[in-house]
């Protein structure tokens, strides 16, 4: 692996775990194992390498997400997948907890990739529910939009719920409520009553899975 890469896996690692703001030039060379001059070499400044690992984790999530979104599944199988897969719940999102960085946060370039991807995940989401209500599936009484908000808020405040309780069943009951509520709200020849079990999302492949593919 080029230096240049190690230095961009380097920072991206120690942004999920650390943020932005706590992570130092030093801590990306020592992870990476690169030296002074190369890093500053291939990143003059320590923001324009955050930017390139922003960009990659980002790059990383939204394939997988994208693709089962858009796959040729029936859309509620596509949501009721998107919801129950296993996420690392106690290590957060890589994308969505770079909004509480308050240097990334009050930086519209460094929030630039952030926002993108979660409107791309937001508008692919979208699609997924109006043509589940198009199907008969969910109520068309239902505002497609603000389901896919719902849905992202969902998981990205199950992810804190998790890492507050030191514990992944926050983040898997919530994942699991909010299927449930989508599929209460179908009309009553589509309506699916059993209930989700949260074994559907593994409590140990949401604490430790080292790929948070999402959203």
């Amino acid at each position: 692996m080029e230096s240049r890469e190690r230095l961009v896996t380097a920072m991206s690692e120690l942004m999920w775990e650390r943020g932005y703001a706590a992570t130092s030039p030093r801590e990306v060379r020592e992870r990476s194992g690169v030296g002074q001059g190369s890093m500053y070499h291939h990143f003059p400044s320590k923001r324009d390498l955050a930017l390139a690992a922003l960009q990659r984790n980002c790059d990383d999530l939204l394939p997988a997400t994208t693709d089962l979104l858009t796959g040729p599944d029936d859309p509620m199988d596509k949501i009721a997948a998107y919801l129950t897969r296993p996420r690392p719940a106690l290590k957060g999102c890589k994308v969505g907890r770079m909004t509480q960085d308050p240097l990334v946060a009050t930086d519209p370039g460094l929030l630039a990739p952030v926002a993108d991807a979660f409107a791309t995940v937001h508008h692919h989401l979208t699609v997924v529910l109006r043509e589940a209500a198009e199907r008969g599936e969910l109520s068309t009484a239902v505002d497609p939009e603000r389901l896919a908000y719902l849905l992202s808020a969902t998981i990205q405040g199950g992810y804190v719920l998790a890492i507050a309780a030191q514990d992944p069943r926050p983040y898997d009951d919530a994942c699991a409520g909010a299927l449930e509520l989508l599929r209460a709200s179908a009309p009553p020849a589509q309506r699916h009553d059993e209930p989700i079990s949260t074994t559907n999302i593994p409590a140990a492949a949401s604490a430790s899975a080292a790929s948070e593919r999402n959203d």
